[in-house]
């Protein structure tokens, strides 16, 4: 009989993890120790192994939970659902399709759009371009970053610690900062980073900077990296042709969704 556990144990995670790794980018690099203290991890267990996993992570400004599955979609529906006594009154959720509507008995869900998960499967096609005009940036720009993002995407996901990784990309015009191309997790024990926060300031947009900034940001990662992902919603028409232009093809799609509990 399946039961419900909390699991503390980095490998027996990664393991399960393991299957679906290009799905997995965000998860398994939240088991760096970066990341893995603000990290609860939940699994569907039966005669000692591993069904499924699904991860709260509080270290943002709204927890957030993750519950992709590449298969057996009734297990995962099954481990949720044996959350909701424990889940926080408010949550962000990255989910696959068709499961969020078990938590429906206790959270109002409003839907944030079908997404999709890619994976870079192509890096040579990183070499056709001219990236000579992007920099790394470092804790030392925070200030300068802040303030683009400010202006360029505001309501993004920057958490500062990330200048740390020295895995931030920028180009500038005239000095100024134009394009950033970040990551929201990055891992060199895993081997595994997730890009993010990629974005123009508006006065210089329609250049190709956005993709030169992640063109750079992808060679330096994988110096460190044998798998980079990154989302994108699924109307992105744009973004996807861009990115696919860079090597990264889609490997599934999921669902974004804020939840918040009924009083």
């Amino acid at each position: 009989m399946p039961r419900t556990i909390q699991l503390h144990d980095r490998t027996a995670i990664l393991a399960r993890l393991a299957d679906h790794r290009a799905l997995n980018v965000y998860a398994v690099g939240d088991l760096d120790d970066m990341f893995f203290p603000y990290t609860s991890w939940f699994a569907l267990e039966e005669a000692g192994q591993v069904l499924q996993v699904v991860m709260l992570y509080t270290g943002g400004a709204l927890p957030m939970i993750h519950a992709i599955a590449g298969d057996r979609l009734g297990e995962l529906r099954a481990l949720l659902a044996s959350l909701l006594p424990v889940l926080p009154r408010s949550f962000y959720m990255h989910v696959t399709p068709g499961v969020s509507d078990v938590l429906a008995p206790d959270y109002d869900i409003s839907p944030r759009g079908l997404h999709h998960k890619m994976v870079l499967v192509d890096p040579s096609r990183l070499d056709d371009l001219d990236t000579s005009t992007a920099a790394p940036l470092a804790p030392a720009d925070r200030d300068e970053v802040l303030a683009f993002y400010e202006a360029a995407y505001p309501g993004n996901w920057f958490d500062p610690r990330m200048l740390e990784t020295g895995r931030y990309t920028g180009v500038r015009v005239d000095g100024a900062l134009a394009c950033v191309a970040g990551v929201h997790v990055f891992s060199r024990l895993y081997r595994v980073a997730a890009l993010g926060n990629i974005a123009t300031h508006p006065s210089f947009r329609r250049r190709g900077l956005g993709t030169i900034a992640t063109a750079a940001c992808c060679r330096r990662l994988l110096t460190d990296c044998n798998t980079i992902g990154l989302n994108v919603h699924s109307s992105n028409a744009d973004a996807i042709r861009i990115y696919e232009r860079l090597g990264f093809a889609v490997v599934g799609p999921y669902e974004e969704a804020l939840a918040t509990a009924r009083r």
